[in-house]
């Protein structure tokens, strides 16, 4: 017996579509990162963070991909997120927006992205215990894309605060961030154990 034959199929290809969804939303951020490791070249502190970031990013689409797998059916990303993705792939690579505007987009997606994964999570469990297993595997994507909100948070009020005033910030951005992803691990254990 096959998840196929235990969940309705409407609900199945709904899911699958929404994971289609994340996977490209995933796939951007990967790309992104690229471009503003690219545009943070002179800050290692920032091109650490992100070097560590991507490397999330990639074992996510990983993760995705097997749940996609494991569904068992195939989705298709929806005309919408396609189309957000070309526009955001657009401008982070021209030159219309400072640097922090760009971290700021990409915490805005990132954000987007977390989201969306806890929508499918919690959809898969509304929808039964077979497709919840099937789905459990992307909360710990999630974890990584929310801690990597809070690690976006640090690196744009830095790179904001450097672009408008000419000055690092005065707290210890980073410290800031590690005490979000220490909360952050706390909600999140029970759901990835």
């Amino acid at each position: 017996m096959t998840i196929t034959d235990v969940i309705d199929a409407s609900q199945l290809n709904v899911i699958a579509n929404k994971l289609a969804d994340m996977y490209k939303l995933q796939t951007l951020m990967i790309s992104n990162e690229e471009k503003l490791m690219q545009a943070s070249v002179g800050d290692t502190e920032v091109t650490s963070r992100l070097n560590t970031m991507l490397s999330d990013d990639r074992a996510n689409l990983q993760t995705l991909q097997s749940a996609m797998n494991k569904l068992g059916v195939p989705g298709e990303a929806s005309d919408k997120v396609q189309a957000v993705s070309s526009t955001i792939e657009e401008i982070m690579a021209g030159s219309d927006l400072l640097l922090y505007e760009k971290f700021m987009q990409q915490e805005a997606l990132k954000h987007q992205l977390v989201m969306l994964g806890i929508l499918i999570h919690k959809s898969a469990q509304a929808a039964g215990d077979d497709l919840e297993k099937v789905i459990d595997p992307i909360n710990k994507a999630n974890f990584l894309n929310r801690k990597h909100q809070e690690m976006l948070k640090s690196i744009l009020i830095k790179t904001g605060t450097r672009e408008l005033v000419g000055k690092e910030p005065k707290e210890d951005i980073w410290a800031q961030a590690e005490d979000g992803m220490a909360a952050l691990k706390g909600v999140f254990s029970g759901l990835m154990e």
